[in-house]
């Protein structure tokens, strides 16, 4: 019986992204919730699943959401990436240390920030890269590991590297968001480089388009009361200002006149 209940649950992974418990247990409704409960640490221990609030997802799903080729992530939601780059353009102050995280939002804000004197880190090389062509800015870019696809640079020496520095203001990004598990990636580096950037940094600012909001990535390296300041587009959820307000954050929607 075990073993028939085990299988149903497998095809259920393969089929869909997220399975709740509430499924779980109507589909099996003479089933303990400790039993199934133990069959999703089953799954777990396989590698085929993540724990996540309220039931599992599958890995592969966390892949195509969490890690998703550079390329492509680019082509996404350009036109409220670049609203999101022009209005936090207003928040760099000359001389001031700058953290520039890495993703597609990045690259496009780098092509907008003005050739001014900044110390400027980043953990990605496409945003060095244009970054060097503003001749009074200071660009360090950190060493380690490069992960070919999200074009990131994390590990040991990385975050070592970041320990080391004084963050006046750090732009983040996240691949996920909701209030409950705040701001989260797919990969455990990437998740422990973002926390000692927000450890460092004076002042947060996250930079998050629409897409990211209502989703759950298995790192979560912030919370909302994390940031300072959140800058995102015109079609992020309604409830977000409200939310970011309870937790003393303060929320600007990128084109509103």
């Amino acid at each position: 019986m075990q073993k028939d209940r085990r299988d149903k649950i497998e095809e259920m992974i393969g089929a869909k992204a997220f399975v709740s418990i509430r499924e779980l247990k109507e589909l099996f409704p003479d089933i303990s919730e400790m039993t199934l409960r133990r069959d999703i640490s089953y799954f777990e221990e396989e590698g085929k699943i993540v724990r996540v609030r309220g039931g599992f997802r599958s890995r592969r799903s966390l892949y195509k959401i969490g890690s998703t080729e550079a390329h492509i992530r680019d082509a996404l939601n350009i036109e409220a990436k670049y609203e999101i780059s022009l209005t936090a353009e207003s928040f760099l102050e000359s001389g001031t240390s700058i953290f520039i995280d890495s993703g597609s939002t990045m690259r496009i804000f780098a092509k907008h920030i003005p050739n001014l004197r900044f110390s400027i880190t980043t953990t990605d090389p496409a945003v060095a890269l244009k970054l060097s062509e503003n001749s009074l800015a200071a660009v360090n870019i950190v060493g380690g590991r490069l992960d070919f696809n999200k074009k990131t640079v994390t590990g040991l020496q990385a975050s070592g590297f970041l320990s080391g520095i004084n963050i006046d203001t750090a732009f983040l990004s996240a691949s996920a968001f909701n209030e409950a598990s705040g701001f989260s990636v797919a990969g455990y580096n990437e998740c422990e480089l973002k926390k000692i950037v927000i450890s460092k940094a004076r002042r947060v600012i996250m930079l998050i388009d629409s897409s990211k909001y209502g989703k759950e990535l298995p790192y979560t390296f912030g919370l909302i009361d994390d940031a300072d300041i959140i800058i995102t587009d015109k079609n992020a959820p309604t409830e977000l200002t409200n939310i970011a307000a309870r937790h003393g954050t303060k929320v600007i929607i990128a084109g509103r006149r």
